[in-house]
């Protein structure tokens, strides 16, 4: 039973350091500040819905639709 113990302990180890590794990445990803990101424009045509753009116009060639 002792050597059980022995062999799993640096296991723990390694689980409690991962752990702690991921907080404190957390912690630095939410510390840290950046520029926000600025919405881009789409140009619609007013209709919402399915558009056939020039890749799914490519798909249908291949997929042979």
């Amino acid at each position: 039973m002792s050597e059980n113990r022995k062999k799993s302990l640096p296991r723990r180890e390694f689980l409690k350091a991962t752990g702690i590794t991921g907080a404190v990445a957390g912690v630095a990803a939410v510390s840290l500040k950046g520029q926000p990101a600025e919405a881009v424009e789409m140009k619609t045509s007013g209709r919402a819905g399915y558009r056939e753009t020039e890749h799914i116009k490519t798909y249908y060639e291949l997929a042979r639709f």
